[in-house]
């Protein structure tokens, strides 16, 4: 085998066992299976706010969207909405009123009977003595409890007397009879508007309206409808700005894992703490690159076989790359890279160049090794 290629698995090796968090990074996802495969432990590694300068070298710097993740997270306030309350009653909270036993027979004489109560309710209602009418109606529907009008009248009066959660109940037991039942929707309906349950209360209204429409339930949507609207368009309104703000927080998310991803492809192809000779001008470019996703100062040192001087600086050069692990040291070869040397105007050797973000800015030329890293701790400090 290569043994560039074996020091390349060794360095990826000892990179794991410094930080194991790696093999979590979605395009080693392979890698991961196959060890797993071979019965390999995995470890999870707890988060830690503490970690030692190998774990530090191969963190990649996390992009700068910490001001958008903060107005991402903010909760939503939502405004007030300003509605007709005008009509809306504090909530009648008396024990419930008595309800008919669904499973008692119903024989003709007490069908009969209440009939009679019935009419003597409505007299009472005409004559406004909404109390005694409570007292008729609740006789009728202990005599026959499976009558869906008995409660619906018993909750119109109910609403007349500004009791809606009385009302409530009545018309929930209306509508379990009779499904169909327009008064039992109708006087929901009211009942919900006087507890400014604006949008159940247009609900129930517009069923009424289709089942059996009448002028009153006309002129309680009136009043209604225009506070459901606002209601409505209020939800929609912030359902949206919900949903967006869903889909940009995903978006960010996602940025994020992305350049973490990138960060450590790139800290594991600079092979911190280590001098990389550089073949061909493509992989130049690849390690350029890498180093400026990091924000890595580069130190690109030019070399020849033949040469004395770069003899006595190479392992200087080797040692400074061991000190200095945060800064990328490169190494090419003017014979081997003469255009690579060309494009950089090598007119002798050693030669030491000092790039960040892929721009020269300093350079040290010939066996200066206090200039070299002189220079090299004044920049690498400016990281």
């Amino acid at each position: 085998m290569d043994a560039a290629k074996v020091a390349e698995l060794k360095l990826f090796v000892n990179l794991l066992k410094s930080n194991p968090a790696i093999l979590d990074d979605p395009s080693l996802d392979f890698f991961k299976s196959y060890l797993q495969s071979l019965g390999a432990r995995i470890p999870k590694v707890p988060k830690s706010d503490e970690s030692d300068d190998d774990i530090k070298s191969t963190d990649a710097p996390k992009p700068n969207l910490s001001t958008e993740k903060d107005d991402i997270d903010d909760e939503i306030v939502e405004s007030d909405i300003e509605l007709d309350n005008s009509d809306v009653i504090e909530p009648d909270n008396e024990p419930p009123q008595k309800m008919g036993n669904p499973s008692v027979e119903v024989t003709e004489e007490n069908w009969d009977a209440a009939q009679l109560a019935k009419g003597k309710a409505m007299e009472a209602i005409s004559e406004g003595k909404l109390d005694e009418a409570i007292e008729h109606l609740t006789e009728a529907i202990l005599l026959n409890p499976g009558s869906a009008i008995l409660y619906a009248t018993r909750a119109s009066v109910f609403v007349k007397m500004n009791k809606p959660n009385a009302a409530i109940r009545d018309t929930d037991v209306a509508l379990q009879i009779n499904p169909d039942s327009a008064k039992g929707y109708k006087f929901r309906g009211m009942a919900r508007a006087l507890l400014g349950q604006w949008e159940e209360a247009a609900r129930d209204l517009h069923v009424a309206s289709k089942l059996d429409y009448d002028e009153e339930i006309g002129s309680v949507l009136k009043k209604v409808e225009p506070n459901a609207h606002k209601i409505e368009e209020h939800n929609r309104k912030y359902e949206r700005l919900r949903k967006e703000r869903g889909l940009k927080k995903a978006g960010c998310e996602r940025q994020h894992r992305q350049a973490e991803a990138k960060g450590q492809e790139a800290a594991f192809a600079l092979h911190d703490g280590h001098v990389l000779s550089i073949h061909s001008a493509s992989e130049l470019e690849t390690k350029f690159n890498a180093a400026s996703s990091l924000s890595r100062l580069v130190i690109l040192y030019f070399t020849a076989s033949w040469c004395g001087p770069c003899r006595f600086m190479s392992p200087v050069y080797e040692s400074l790359a061991g000190k200095y692990s945060q800064v990328v040291f490169l190494k090419a070869d003017i014979d081997e890279l003469r255009d690579v040397a060309a494009r950089w105007n090598i007119s002798s050797v050693p030669t030491f160049f000092f790039i960040r973000n892929g721009k020269e800015i300093d350079k040290v030329i010939g066996a200066d090794k206090s200039g070299l890293e002189g220079k090299i701790a004044q920049y690498a400090s400016q990281s």
